[in-house]
């Protein structure tokens, strides 16, 4: 672990901070981050410990990472249903997963805290009307009205309450045993039943039980351990001053750790290696995630890495590039060779939905599947051609049966996108796309690894 020195988690405050929303009442903010930190914090250092050496172990090929949820979550989305779909889609795509890699998957929520996005712009037309762009449920409201545009700080305080109450319920789940292996039918969707997928996932299922009572036949399984799983969870560190409050010091080593989510990453519009988010996350002990696009340089990557993880420590950074099927052939190897020739450790993560985001001819925003399946089959190529291993995926799915993202068994076009447009942020892969996905990962990572 690295503890750096002088370090204190309001020294970003002497940076220059981007994407942070300016409220009126600056009083009732500081008042509003004030009783946040005095709540108790959301997770543990030692969860944090354990996924560190989880993805660690993910950066030797040990395990695969599957990272996924929500472009932004939503408070209205904060119930059972909503969570138990979002569980589910995760659990059957990490079934799969592990099934063709034969090795164990590490969950990553993007849930329990994931209420704010990064905008291009402050300010959006909306009805011929002038208002402040939708940054999420943490900043603002969805609702096209301007006073409710306007930057809230009592919603930073429900941010907090949302993320306790998601996280609460789903370790309630996992202790009241619905990731129990013996009885994975548990977590179908009726959906995936009509589609072409639904034999091939029957038989995945079969062939696992099939494994799971021969192990217990002779005693090679701990009943146990197969009843309960590991789940962790991310968000984007954006909102600094609720990240700060959300920090603190574990009085057994010293050190700080960012106690909201296990995981945090940086954005790819908020990686400046002068920035305040640069500074805010050098100290914190979690796992970091960078989100790299194209733009990148190789002397500014090796230089974040350097700042970030100055002790090359495994574990510590995960590296999540979304170059675009376009582009990931000519930027992505010339990075890989960077980092290996400098011998740092990271974790190689593939995010094919952001970079290959289009609008339609209605000024749509959506995603073409076939696409964002190009930019995986080219990154696992690239990397064992660059003796890289990609450690993991990252995805902005729901187990919803959202029409957002074109493409897959379900041959939705662009006519279907108003069907069920639900989004208010980024398109994301529905139930089926996700679960036809993962079949097709799973092929990809049979002929890998």
């Amino acid at each position: 672990m690295q503890k750096v020195n002088n370090w204190l988690p309001e020294n970003w405050k002497k940076k220059i901070a981007l994407q942070q929303p300016v409220y009126e009442n600056e009083s009732n903010y500081n008042k509003i981050l004030k009783l946040i930190k005095i709540h108790p914090p959301i997770i543990c250092p030692g969860e944090v410990d354990n996924l560190l050496k989880q993805i660690a172990e993910a950066s030797e090929g040990k395990r695969f990472i599957l990272q996924g949820g929500d472009c932004v979550e939503r408070f209205i989305d904060c119930n059972e249903e909503f969570i138990t779909n979002k569980i589910k889609i995760l659990l059957q795509m990490s079934m799969i997963l592990t099934y063709a890699a034969r090795r164990s998957v590490l969950r990553i929520g993007r849930i329990a805290g994931q209420f704010s996005k990064p905008r291009s712009s402050n300010i959006e037309i909306v009805n011929n009307q002038e208002m402040f762009t939708y940054k999420g449920d943490s900043i603002n409201s969805f609702e096209a009205e301007t006073n409710l545009r306007k930057p809230d700080p009592e919603r930073l305080l429900n941010s907090y309450y949302f993320s306790a109450i998601t996280l609460n319920y789903i370790r309630a789940m996992i202790a009241g045993g619905f990731t129990d292996l013996h009885y994975p039918y548990n977590w179908n969707l009726y959906s995936i039943e009509k589609t072409k997928q639904w034999k091939k996932y029957r038989d995945v299922v079969e062939n696992i039980m099939d494994a799971v009572n021969f192990m217990e036949s002779f005693g090679g399984a701990n009943t146990e351990q197969i009843k309960d799983i590991e789940f962790f969870t991310s968000h984007e560190g954006l909102h600094l001053g609720y990240e700060e409050a959300l920090t603190r010091k574990d009085k057994r080593t010293g050190r700080y750790y960012n106690l909201g989510a296990h995981m945090i990453w940086i954005g790819e519009r908020t990686r400046d290696v002068n920035g305040a988010h640069v500074e805010y996350f050098k100290g914190i002990e979690n796992p970091i995630g960078i989100k790299i696009s194209n733009k990148i340089t190789e002397s500014e990557l090796l230089e974040l890495l350097n700042i970030l993880n100055p002790r090359n420590e495994k574990g510590r950074i995960t590296l999540i590039t979304r170059m675009g099927a376009k582009n990931v052939k000519t930027i992505l190897p010339g990075l890989i060779k960077s980092v290996n020739k400098a011998n740092l450790n990271v974790s190689w993560v593939c995010d094919p939905m952001h970079g290959n985001t289009i609008t339609t001819r209605n000024n749509i925003k959506t995603r073409r599947f076939n696409e964002i399946l190009d930019e995986l089959r080219s990154t696992f190529e690239i990397h064992k051609n660059n003796n890289s291993y990609l450690a993991g995926m990252h995805f902005e799915l729901t187990g919803e049966d959202v029409t957002e993202c074109t493409g897959g068994a379900i041959k939705l076009n662009e006519s279907d996108l108003n069907r069920n447009y639900q989004t208010y942020c980024d398109p994301r892969l529905n139930y089926s796309q996700s679960m036809e996905m993962s079949f097709l990962i799973a092929n990809l990572l049979r002929v890998n690894y």
